[in-house]
């Protein structure tokens, strides 16, 4: 008996599920669960997403951690706030700083292959929506497609380009339930 394979929809966190704050065009996580502001209408687009299927899996970098700046804890208790009101099915959570080298801290596509791996999911049925380079890049590079939300933020810009760039998380989801 073969189990079939699953698709899913890696999301970035800050910037795609919840909103960043921005300082000079830069974006910022939130400190804490009282900073932590959803994005307009996640809350459908995630549930459109399930009805059709995908599981749902936050990918995130959160280095602040590492640089001490933010502690786990803290970082665990807006995942736990967000697994509360949102249809998500795993957090996938890189707290390294990019000095340590590590294969999980996007660009690199570990935590979308640890999830592949634990979850039975076929990358080549899965999308990545991210806001920034490093999300779309380690979404090429775990060979899925990629739709970038462009704030248009004072950073580099993804290359190669995206599967698809929106404006918004409803345009990203619009986006992948047309190609289903």
């Amino acid at each position: 008996m073969t189990i079939a394979a699953r698709r899913a929809v890696f999301l970035d966190r800050d910037g795609v599920i919840n909103e960043v704050e921005l300082r000079g065009r830069k974006p910022y996580p939130p400190s804490t669960l009282a900073d932590v502001r959803l994005v307009p209408h996640v809350e459908e687009c995630l549930d459109d997403l399930k009805r059709q299927g995908f599981m749902l899996i936050v990918v995130t970098n959160q280095p602040d951690v590492a640089r001490g700046k933010q502690t786990k804890a803290a970082v665990e208790e807006i995942h736990d706030y967000l697994s509360g009101c949102l249809p998500i099915d795993h957090f996938y959570t890189c707290y390294h700083d990019e000095a340590d080298g590590c294969d999980c801290r996007k660009p690199a596509p570990g935590l979308l292959l640890n999830a592949a791996r634990d979850h039975g999911i076929k990358l080549s049925m899965s999308y990545l929506i991210g806001d920034r380079w490093r999300d779309i890049e380690a979404g090429h590079r775990a060979r899925c497609e990629s739709v970038f939300i462009n704030y248009n933020y004072a950073e580099q810009q993804p290359d190669p380009p995206p599967s698809f760039e929106a404006q918004s998380l409803r345009a990203a989801v619009d986006w992948i339930l047309g190609k289903i």
